[in-house]
């Protein structure tokens, strides 16, 4: 396992830090790769599933997928993509076409699958102003959900919250909206953490850029354990350096305005 870290280490290093191709990003190793995307951008999934294959990781784990749903992945069903989405009710979900996920599993090859997906009615809960520590369960404190967020962090967070948002929110929802971005982090660092235990890893994590974060994200609740190498994949270059250790900029996808559904 020494050997295998400090071979990932050497591999991480070879890459600057900051703006990457996507063959660099293809060259990437670690114990965890945080794979950041927008949801919604096919391109976002066609480099991940490429940065999945060349990994090669012993895991998988899915923000969109719950536990018991990413139970049912099995290497032979990943060969089927309807099966596969039919046995994961997607059409039920509320993710972006199971079309663009779906070589991210064919990539995956026999990695096992692990989902972190926080049911919505914790995540209500905590919106609502509910204990997140509760909803969370064993692993509250070490996963830093007992303790309120530093002040000027907070009022980053909800700033930021608000801004996705298009501006819309009523203040007094914004720290329920932080709660719940707190509350899924805590859940992916879990099974991440859960993932490198049971497989000896690398473990690849596929979920929104928010949570891949690297300065209050699920890879700053890891700790100092694992080599976790972050990656943000972005619409526009970036006016300030973002907090991944890498990330691309891709063309946004063509969608409608997001910010009609608040009008």
């Amino acid at each position: 396992m020494r050997n295998m870290i400090f071979a990932f280490l050497v591999a991480a290093a070879s890459v600057a830090a900051g703006e990457i191709s996507v063959t660099e990003l293809t060259s990437l190793r670690a114990d965890v790769l945080f794979l950041g995307e927008t949801h919604d951008n096919p391109v976002h999934h066609e480099n991940q599933a490429a940065a999945v294959a060349a990994l090669r990781p012993r895991a998988v784990v899915w923000e969109m997928l719950d536990p018991e749903q990413a139970g049912r992945v099995t290497a032979d069903l990943v060969k089927d993509q309807a099966a596969l989405g039919v046995a994961l009710e997607w059409e039920n979900s509320n993710w972006p076409d199971f079309s663009f996920y779906y070589p991210i599993f064919a990539a995956s090859g026999a990695a096992r699958h692990y989902g972190a997906m926080v049911p919505r009615d914790a995540v209500r809960a905590a919106i609502l102003g509910g204990d997140i520590a509760a909803a969370f369960g064993p692993g509250a404190e070490r996963y830093q959900l007992t303790a309120p967020l530093p002040d000027d962090q907070q009022q980053q967070r909800e700033a930021e919250q608000l801004e996705a948002h298009c501006n819309a929110l009523p203040p007094e929802m914004l720290p329920g909206m932080v709660l719940g971005q707190r509350l899924r982090d805590a859940r992916l660092a879990e099974q991440v953490e859960l993932a490198l235990t049971e497989t000896g890893g690398p473990v690849a994590v596929i979920t929104g850029n928010g949570h891949a974060r690297k300065d209050w994200g699920a890879p700053y609740l890891l700790g100092d354990g694992p080599t976790v190498v972050t990656v943000g994949q972005l619409e526009a270059s970036p006016d300030q350096t973002p907090p991944f250790d890498h990330f691309l900029v891709t063309a946004a996808a063509e969608r409608d305005d997001p910010c009609k559904a608040f009008q």
